[in-house]
């Protein structure tokens, strides 16, 4: 009986841990931090390749695709509600 109780214990604890983990990955993909990292990630390799291919200005127009992600990023969450709100069960 001590043996399926710590099974069980053993068991909890694992879950417990995966929660934890799982919670830890929610948080880092709706964080801000986040958002804010790849957009300005998107425009300064926008803005590299832009330069590399002789475009007359890099900077500016490598605004395009980081101000595109970070809409889409501000967009999408309302769009995911709306989606979810439709389709659960």
């Amino acid at each position: 009986m001590e043996e399926k109780i710590k099974k069980i214990e053993d068991e909890i604890i694992l879950l417990k841990d995966r929660n934890l983990r799982v919670e830890a990955d929610k948080a880092w993909e709706t964080s801000i931090f986040r958002v804010i990292s790849i957009t300005v990630s998107t425009y300064i390799i926008a803005g590299i390749a832009l330069y590399a291919i002789g475009n007359e200005y890099p900077l500016r127009n490598a605004l395009i695709p980081a101000l595109g992600y970070f809409l889409s990023t501000q967009s999408l969450p309302f769009l995911k509600k709306r989606w979810v709100k439709r389709n659960s069960v």
